[in-house]
């Protein structure tokens, strides 16, 4: 397996001075999807940097969590839910008995394909930490705190994205990229049902994930 080994040098201006900051990191090329590397659910303020196609940004350092408590209650007791997704659209439909829930231009897979087919949400963490790509293909990625993820195939999921806005064009390595707001109430629309104060769930016979169909 092929070793990408990227190295940053970099000058973090801060307010009281400046300081040197070198990160080594050293991955092997990824698989496709967008596989979640961390257990809690919880934003990690001390991740300052993120990579998105090589070059470096801003990531986020706070989850907007903009429902309040009985919005999240009144979302989630809704019935008869299953979520759209047209690939030749970039547009996700989430559906609720005869009607419509939301509507949202989304950015599916580029770098590899966004799976086509019938699943359901097995895993959905409030937040998580992405990397995967490769340097030498200028597609490395290392995208930590990743809000409102709703993985429905193995590492392929449906989730918020602040390293872009070209929502309704393909940019992803196999994910669905949502606009973030769309992303968090479809987190709380959606089950498994995230029990109070914790940050991840798994589906369960008592407890099943939302179905997702994906097609072009």
């Amino acid at each position: 397996m092929r070793m990408v080994i990227l190295l940053l040098v970099g000058t973090v201006v801060a307010a009281g001075g400046v300081s040197l900051c070198i990160n080594i990191w050293a991955k092997a090329q990824s698989a496709p999807g967008c596989q979640s590397t961390t257990a809690d659910g919880k934003i990690d303020p001390t991740q300052t940097i993120a990579f998105w196609n090589n070059q470096p940004i801003q990531p986020l350092t706070a989850l907007a969590d903009n429902l309040s408590a009985s919005d999240k209650k009144v979302l989630g007791a809704s019935s008869n839910k299953w979520i759209e997704i047209d690939l030749s659209d970039q547009k996700l439909t989430a559906h609720e008995g005869d009607g419509i829930f939301l509507e949202s231009l989304i950015s599916s897979g580029l770098w590899n394909r966004t799976p086509v087919g019938e699943y359901n949400i097995w895993y959905k963490i409030k937040s998580t930490k992405m990397e995967g790509g490769s340097k030498a293909n200028n597609t490395y990625y290392y995208l930590p705190n990743v809000p409102f993820d709703m993985f429905f195939y193995k590492d392929y999921g449906i989730h918020g994205t602040y390293w872009h806005n070209n929502f309704g064009q393909p940019m992803s390595h196999g994910c669905v990229n949502a606009p973030t707001s769309v992303a968090e109430r479809l987190f709380y629309w959606t089950d498994p049902q995230l029990p109070v104060g914790k940050g991840y769930i798994r589906s369960s016979p008592e407890n099943p994930g939302t179905r997702v169909v994906i097609h072009r």
